[in-house]
């Protein structure tokens, strides 16, 4: 089995460390007892070998052998299929477990991102509130009836789920106690503090 390769910035600000998406991935092959290694390109003077392989310019982006991949849901669904710990193999499951993968990014993620972003900047209005209110409501009812999203047991859609709404502004945007019960849940997970550790260690050593 090849060595998975992670590629992330050589080194970003203070404020995005521990919340860089390379997280996910290292999370994920934490999760399930992958090797992998992580290699950088620069986060300043972005070059054409960073956008042959990632044509926005962004990180994360995937090695598997001969294999490329960018967009971190699509490299967790990438390293997912190589373990039963992090997507179920039964049909069902497997399903729901996408599902809920795609829901993270699409349904919450597509909504939060850009909330989150107006607040920091300070924009006067934000028309997103309600929107983002309601799309945390309906999780807060999903997660006040089940510990895990699938399956009863933790796949690759709650470490998305839980990293998308980590966000601490979303944390505290409303009262939602099953959602912060599952946040603290996902997080307490070793591999999850073992990557965030990890993260936050590289930057730094770049300072």
């Amino acid at each position: 089995m090849n060595k998975l390769v992670v590629w992330t910035y050589d080194w970003v600000p203070e404020e995005p460390r521990g919340f860089v998406r390379d997280l996910r991935l290292t999370w994920a092959c934490e999760e399930a007892g992958l090797q992998y290694s992580v290699r950088t390109v620069p986060f300043q003077d972005r070059g054409d070998d960073h956008f042959t392989r990632q044509p926005f310019g962004q990180v994360p982006f995937l090695t598997d052998g001969d294999i490329e991949i960018f967009e971190s849901g699509a490299c967790l669904l990438h390293i997912g299929r190589k373990s039963e710990k992090l997507i179920p193999r039964e049909l069902i499951e497997e399903a729901q477990t996408l599902q809920w993968t795609i829901s993270a990014l699409n349904s919450i993620e597509m909504v939060s991102v850009p909330w989150w972003f107006l607040e920091v900047t300070g924009a006067k209005e934000n028309g997103l509130t309600e929107w983002l209110a309601s799309r945390l409501n309906h999780m807060e009812g999903v997660l006040k009836e089940r510990e895990w999203l699938v399956a009863n047991r933790f796949t690759v859609a709650d470490l998305l789920m839980a990293d998308v709404l980590r966000v601490e502004k979303i944390r505290a945007f409303g009262d939602r106690p099953a959602t912060e019960a599952y946040v603290a849940r996902v997080t307490a997970r070793p591999a999850f503090k073992r990557a965030h550790a990890g993260q936050l260690a590289h930057f730094a050593k770049a300072d």
